[in-house]
C-alpha cells in the first residue's frame, strides 16, 4: 500500500539546517525524502524574507526540488491576526512574531506537520500546547509540530 504524501510546512531553520553542522545529517535525510516524493514542502513568503541575508546556497536550496513537491504561500491578513493572537495570549513574546507567522500560516494551510529546528519558540512542548490552545479557542485546527529528526525514515521496519 502506498503512503499518502504528507504536507510539511518548513520554516527557515530547516532550510538553514541543510548547511548547519549540528542539524545537517537529519536535514539532508529529510530533503532526500522530499526528492523521493514522500513529502510535499510548503514554505512561505516569511521564509523568503528571513533568508534575505543568508548565503546564496541557502537561498537557492528550495529551487533544487521539483515544483510539484514545493508550494509557496503568502502571509495574509488572517495569518497575521492569528499570529498576533498567539502573542496576545502570551504563548511567546512580541519578538517572536515571525515565528508566530510560520505557525499561523501552517495552521491555515492545514498541513500535516510543521517542521522546525527552533526548539525555543516552536518545537517546544509548552509552546505547542499554547499555539494549539489558541487555535482551538479561535476555531482553527490544532497543528503537529516536530523536528526533522522525528519524521525521517531511518530503515525498514
Amino acid at each position: 500500500m502506498e503512503r499518502r504524501k504528507l504536507k510539511i510546512y518548513i520554516d527557515t531553520s530547516v532550510i538553514g539546517g541543510y548547511y548547519d553542522e549540528e542539524f545537517e545529517l537529519e536535514t539532508r535525510l529529510f530533503f532526500e525524502e522530499v526528492k523521493q516524493g514522500r513529502f510535499q514542502i510548503i514554505y512561505s513568503s516569511v521564509t523568503d524574507d528571513e533568508l534575505l541575508g543568508a548565503p546564496q546556497k541557502v537561498r537557492d536550496l528550495i529551487k533544487e526540488f521539483e515544483a510539484s513537491n514545493v508550494i509557496k504561500v503568502e502571509l495574509n491578513e488572517e495569518a497575521v491576526a492569528l499570529a498576533d493572537a498567539y502573542i496576545l495570549e502570551k504563548v511567546v513574546g512580541k519578538t517572536s512574531r515571525e515565528d508566530c507567522f510560520h505557525i499561523a500560516i501552517a495552521t491555515l494551510q492545514q498541513v500535516d506537520i510543521l517542521l522546525s529546528w527552533n526548539f525555543k519558540h516552536i518545537v517546544n512542548y509548552n509552546r505547542i500546547r499554547g499555539y494549539n490552545g489558541v487555535n482551538m479557542k479561535l476555531g482553527y485546527p490544532t497543528i503537529d509540530i516536530r523536528s526533522p529528526k522525528e519524521i525521517i525514515y531511518y530503515e525498514e521496519d
